[in-house]
């Protein structure tokens, strides 16, 4: 017929319906007014009406940076749709190149332009004076472009840094949220007061400034008090938040206090009056630094101090001392002092000895504290045969975990997890955690046999215990018991005495346990369905009447 419509051979009709769909992707960090979100999709809407383009979808990122892709859940989204082939359009219409992205590695951006186009993804600058072709000058031009948008961001970093830097040389804040005893105010340009920050605010306007004042008479005896206690009476940044938290005295936030917290004050120079700025620096998204010191900026009276010069310093110094860099030669120097002063060494008096490094400082250094005692020819009492046998326990749960498994997994109706980070499984949702308990030293002879195992990491429901023998070199018996609640002091004892009273069974051999694990989980079944069948309801038979008709 001739007014009939004739497809040609290999037209894809769902291909050329997509042709004339496209989504805009709009972002706007906290500049220009010519970059509003508005005026893109206005700019975008004339490209598209001039291209023969329908909008079918917006993906937008306001008010984040282009420097990464990181924080742009617009883009990524966008990214993921195009990846994933669900997205039903074949251009993206964005502003200019700069909107994209101010990649500081320009492959980046040509990165994510060229995953759009594998899929079949146009992308389109709507407000560039070229076409995005793939011809030689368009290449060109975009690449510039793309330099161009890094290089503005790296200008523009450098200006916003050093405009900081001026500020807190004045005296004005630029920086995180004051700490306790401290509270912003907000002045205009005339340094006239506007009002006091709260926390989250910020200011709104340029040509305001941010100023930080002592708090209160209260807030500030307790400063002085947190450095009293520090510089004169010589208490730890732990002691001295107990004693506060002790004391009820909250926090800046209204919580507890901490070590961190205390130590954060004990460093802050705004208590005698300085403001301090760049003593840590992130430009273009980098990761953080921290600067040395003659990079820091110091303003001094800009806040009315609130602790004496000399008594900061003194603290400083003793925080100092606290991290003083010496030779492996010299740490072993002054262990054997504590060692002919004290006539033993511990943990305990290795970190309350003055002048020197703390136990965990040995460990990093020689491997263990045994190893450093080694090195000065001193043996510990302690027996640290269970430390050195730890791992070869560790395997010996793993093995009986995974044999556990093997038995369990072949029954009807049993569904089993495992813990990945330790030896414990899921059966049916009922938890079965494996544990080895070595036999302690009897002090007489008569005594009986006992067993101590640590609960506290192990989550409620069953739990395996591997009883060792008396050289704790082998596995005596198996002991299941409940975890219906968590222990007192996180320590169960297992005497034969005790298994009774805390209704645990011993079984010989490992095959045992087993069976003794399905019976439970079969008896946790069954009670479960008649709990269900209990719980049904039965709907009650209405009173007739005697005609057998129901009572209206």
């Amino acid at each position: 017929m001739a007014n009939s419509l004739v497809i040609r051979k290999g037209t894809n009709l769902e291909k050329r319906s997509r042709a004339l769909r496209a989504a805009q992707y709009l972002r706007m960090s906290t500049e220009l007014q010519r970059y509003s979100l508005q005026n893109q999709a206005a700019a975008i809407a004339a490209y598209a009406q001039q291209q023969n383009l329908t909008i079918v979808r917006d993906y937008i990122d306001e008010g984040r940076s282009g420097l990464k892709i990181k924080g742009r859940a617009g883009l990524i989204e966008l990214i993921k749709d195009v990846e994933s082939g669900d997205a039903d359009f074949d251009h993206v219409l964005v502003y200019d190149v700069s909107r994209w992205g101010r990649f500081q590695d320009v492959d980046e951006s040509a990165h994510y332009e060229f995953v759009c186009k594998q899929k079949g993804v146009q992308i389109a600058y709507c407000a560039e004076q070229f076409d995005n072709n793939g011809s030689l000058l368009s290449s060109i031009v975009k690449n510039i472009k793309r330099v161009m948008a890094a290089e503005y961001s790296r200008e523009l970093s450098v200006k916003v840094h050093a405009g900081l830097c001026r500020l807190a040389s004045l005296g004005y804040r630029a920086g995180a949220p004051v700490t306790y005893g401290l509270w912003r105010e907000l002045v205009d340009e005339s340094h006239r007061s506007k009002g006091r920050l709260g926390k989250g605010e910020y200011k709104s306007l340029k040509t305001d400034r941010v100023r930080v004042q002592a708090g209160s008479d209260e807030e500030g005896e307790i400063v002085r008090l947190i450095f009293r206690q520090f510089a004169v009476e010589g208490k730890s940044d732990a002691a001295i938040a107990r004693d506060l938290n002790r004391a009820q005295v909250g926090n800046q936030h209204g919580r507890p206090w901490s070590y961190l917290m205390v130590h954060t004050i004990l460093k802050n120079e705004n208590y005698i009056g300085k403001v301090v700025y760049n003593r840590t620096s992130n430009q273009l998204g980098q990761k953080l630094k921290r600067n040395p010191p003659d990079q820091w900026v110091r303003s001094a009276a800009a806040i009315k101090p609130i602790v004496d010069e000399e008594q900061f310093a003194r603290a400083q110094r003793i925080m100092a001392d606290r991290y003083i860099t010496i030779s492996e030669d010299e740490m072993l120097k002054r262990l054997r002092t504590i060692l002919a002063r004290k006539g033993r060494l511990t943990t305990r008096i290795i970190n309350s000895a003055p002048g020197l490094p703390c136990s965990d400082s040995y460990v990093d250094h020689f491997g263990s504290l045994r190893k450093a005692y080694a090195l000065i020819g001193y043996s510990a009492s302690r027996d640290c045969d269970w430390i050195d046998c730890h791992d070869l326990w560790s395997g010996v749960l793993e093995q009986h975990k995974a044999q556990a498994i093997e038995a369990l997994r072949s029954d009807d109706g049993i569904c089993i997890s495992s813990d990945e980070t330790g030896a414990g499984l899921k059966i049916n949702g009922l938890n079965l955690s494996f544990l080895v308990a070595r036999q302690s030293a009897k002090p007489k002879p008569e005594y009986v046999d006992h067993w101590r195992v640590y609960t506290r990491p192990v989550p409620l429901g069953l739990l395996v215990v591997l009883r060792l023998d008396g050289a704790n070199r082998a596995v005596r018996d198996y002991v299941l018991l409940p975890l219906a609640k968590k222990c007192d002091g996180h320590y169960l004892r297992l005497s034969d005495m005790a298994l009774a009273r805390l209704h645990a069974l011993r079984f010989e051999r490992f095959d045992e346990l087993i069976d003794a694990v399905r019976k439970r989980l079969a008896a946790s079944r069954a009670a479960s369905a008649t709990t269900i069948r209990t719980n049904k309801r039965v709907k009650p038979s209405r009173p007739k009447t005697k005609n057998g008709r129901a009572r209206r």
